[in-house]
């Protein structure tokens, strides 16, 4: 049984005839030549690193702030982007409207930005939703990879209490099989994760990564949500760096968010060192998130422009 009818059953019918050896043989063969037309339509996307992006979220919430709509002011603010020295922006995967990504693609090539990477999250920890979220990324993720893009950022939904083992073991087999569908489009997975996942010693965060191998199953480093679930850049670089795929970067003084990337709780220099030294990828997306307690003192077009600079500061990129 193949992970696929895994996820969407969890059993196996007793009975169940097996087909013959040229059954299979000619089944294997049709998905083949389909899988071999499919992936005839378009071109792998190719990421050169470095690049360094912003997370639309933050930007979404000072919009909110002002009541102003981001989607209205969408291309003022790749302009913004664009005119601090950004090389994209990080928006959100479309299952709605699959096309939507690709335009999104375009959108970005106006303003002389790249497609580079796009989050999204959903349900992996229970059969049946299981299979359903990887269908989804993958039909999204197709047209999202014809347009330029080659990571998706994705983080399992938490769902108000811890998962049980259970679920954990449902859910690894889910990241890997989306691992599986997005290689298969050229695209890079990268698992992110907030506070939910590091409850308990953060044993759904090392659960994700301990029970997939790194080729299938890769991390979106968001090094400030690690850092607030009690696991330190060192360490984490320690037990995970060799299957980051991207980052997103926040600061804190604190431990509350500050409004632009500078110094404070995360010593940034001291994990750029280890960029270096272990030549990690470097696709670095600046997400200045707001909460409660955030100073604002200048607004999102400066503080992005700041964060661009300490970048290239400290990341030499």
């Amino acid at each position: 049984m193949n992970r696929r009818r895994f996820l969407s059953t969890g059993v196996v019918m007793a009975g169940t005839l097996v087909p013959s050896l040229s059954a299979r043989a000619e089944a294997d063969a049709t998905t083949a030549a389909k899988t071999n037309a499919t992936a005839a339509k378009y071109t792998p996307p190719k990421l050169k690193p470095p690049l360094v992006g912003s997370q639309l979220y933050g930007w979404g919430q000072y919009y909110q702030r002002e009541g102003k709509d981001l989607n209205a002011g969408l291309d003022d603010v790749l302009s913004a982007l664009r005119d601090a020295g950004y090389d994209y922006a990080e928006g959100a995967l479309d299952f709605a409207r699959p096309e939507n990504n690709a335009k999104f693609a375009e959108r970005l090539g106006r303003k002389g930005l790249r497609p580079v990477s796009l989050y999204t999250g959903g349900a992996t920890h229970v059969l049946g939703k299981a299979t359903q979220t990887c269908e989804r990324i993958a039909v999204a993720a197709k047209e999202a990879a014809k347009a330029g893009f080659g990571i998706v950022n994705f983080n399992p939904d938490p769902i108000g209490r811890p998962k049980t083992d259970r679920e954990l073991e449902i859910q690894a087999e889910a990241l890997r099989e989306l691992g599986d569908e997005l290689a298969g489009l050229g695209i890079q997975l990268g698992i992110h994760h907030h506070t939910p996942e590091m409850a308990d010693g953060a044993r759904e965060f090392h659960s994700n990564f301990r029970k997939n191998p790194g080729t299938k199953v890769g991390f979106c480093y968001d090094v400030h949500w690690v850092h607030r679930g009690g696991i330190s850049p060192a360490e984490c670089l320690a037990a995970y760096a060799d299957r980051i795929v991207s980052w997103h970067l926040r600061q804190s003084r604190g431990q509350v968010w500050w409004e632009d990337l500078d110094a404070g709780d995360i010593d940034y220099a001291a994990v750029a060192a280890v960029v270096r030294e272990r030549q990690l990828p470097r696709f670095f997306t600046v997400e200045l998130a707001l909460e409660g307690g955030t100073k604002i003192t200048r607004g999102a077009v400066e503080n992005h422009a700041r964060s661009r600079r300490f970048v290239r500061a400290v990341f030499g990129t």
